[in-house]
């Protein structure tokens, strides 16, 4: 009997996915919650074998976001996600997540019987990874765009945060080259630029953080850094090559 979590935000989807996968005599909902948040919160008392978790959910954490704050703590933890929405953000963040088994991550439209989730199910738990061919595709879409410049993923004014921070300013003097005043909100701006480029998720150090940032700005590549602390990039095909001082 495999023990399931549920997170969805949609009070009678949740309660018609209980049913449903209840319904199956392999499966047992261990519980069902409307966020990311309460799930976390509730995690540790009773950890299931599975996750089926949309990736829109109530609160401030989606589902992929989630699914990486219990993978720190359980790591390979199978999830299946879903989601009808098309939103950039969401691709964004299942690139950066670096999950790479144990999961699928399909369109809510082409897998919504409970008979239908049952096997991917059992795939993420056998260690196998899925993605819906149309969910790929936006992602390889997304992932292209983002190739082109980092620069792409922020606001203008973050823009310019930046670069002041590539030319080595602090927040004080960022703060005085765009005429702000508190220079509390260089520090939320900068924590903006960071989340964008995925910085908040692979360093708690903000020196180091803000290290990288100076780094993708000279750059002109979304780097990540491996648990070696090689900074690398992916390609236009994808695949993830070492970063060296000496490219542009």
């Amino acid at each position: 009997m495999i023990e399931l979590m549920i997170v969805e935000d949609n009070d009678n989807l949740r309660k018609a996915l209980i049913d449903g996968m209840n319904a199956l005599e392999e499966l047992h909902v261990l519980a069902a919650y409307p966020s990311g948040e309460e799930a976390l919160a509730a995690y540790h008392n009773s950890p299931p074998q599975a996750i089926l978790m949309d990736v829109q959910l109530a609160g401030e954490l989606n589902g992929i976001q989630t699914a990486v704050a219990i993978r720190k703590e359980y790591p390979r933890m199978p999830v299946v996600f879903y989601s009808i929405q098309d939103d950039e953000k969401y691709y964004r963040d299942f690139q950066k997540s670096g999950i790479i088994s144990h999961y699928a991550y399909v369109s809510k439209s082409n897998y919504l019987l409970p008979g239908m989730i049952l096997p991917l199910i059992k795939d993420a738990i056998a260690g196998r990874s899925y993605i819906d061919p149309e969910i790929e595709a936006r992602v390889q879409e997304v992932r292209g765009k983002d190739s082109e410049s980092p620069m792409t993923l922020l606001d203008p004014d973050e823009i310019r945060v930046a670069e002041l921070i590539a030319e080595g300013c602090t927040n004080e003097q960022i703060a005085r080259h765009l005429g702000i005043t508190d220079k509390r909100t260089i520090s939320r701006m900068n924590g903006q630029i960071y989340s964008a480029w995925g910085l908040d998720t692979n360093t708690t150090d903000e020196k180091v953080a803000r290290t990288r940032a100076a780094l993708i700005v000279l750059s002109g590549r979304l780097l990540t850094w491996d648990d070696k602390g090689q900074p690398n990039y992916r390609d236009e095909q994808g695949t993830m090559i070492r970063w060296r001082k000496d490219e542009r």
